[in-house]
């Protein structure tokens, strides 16, 4: 029997909890960031917070179970801040493609949508998120770099740059 594809949708209201619980958990028990879900208010705000202007939230979905985010945040003059992208670790790896297909999804808006520039932050632990994103295009640029727009996220140290073409 062959088994379904992971497939990317829009956020919906009913993915909410599976949102929330999948991404706390790779915070808290991957990567030991003291931070929990009320931390992230966003989480539970996600259609006012990120699914406006050119701002877009994405779930992975296999097997009608989410296995991953990615969103973009509209910070004004065609730029956004990507934001959330998290795989449950089952779904990592060439094998699914899931980060990819992520990825790809919010690469398609962006350019649809005619945004110029793709900003992003990340903590220093995520050694194969940053190798990802180099992979996809990102630039490392200084934190002064970022425009005064970017909401920077206490966690943060590294930033990153793509530069629609």
């Amino acid at each position: 029997m062959e088994q379904t594809k992971v497939q990317v949708v829009p956020f919906s209201s009913i993915f909410t909890d599976q949102v929330a619980s999948m991404i706390v958990n790779i915070q808290q028990e991957e990567f030991n960031l003291p931070i929990t879900a009320e931390d992230q208010p966003d989480l539970f705000e996600i259609p006012t917070f990120y699914q406006k202007g050119n701002g877009n939230f994405w779930v992975a979905i296999h097997n009608d179970k989410v296995v991953g985010t990615i969103a973009i945040i509209d910070i004004g003059n065609k730029q956004v801040a990507l934001r959330k992208m998290f795989v449950h670790k089952d779904y990592r790896g060439r094998s699914t493609g899931t980060a990819h297909i992520l990825f790809d999804s919010l690469l398609s808006w962006s350019k649809e949508k005619n945004v110029q520039s793709i900003y992003l932050g990340t903590t220093e632990r995520m050694h194969a998120a940053q190798q990802f994103y180099v992979n996809k295009g990102f630039a490392e640029i200084n934190k002064t770099e970022l425009p005064e727009s970017f909401p920077v996220m206490e966690v943060d140290s590294k930033f990153y740059l793509l530069t629609n073409k």
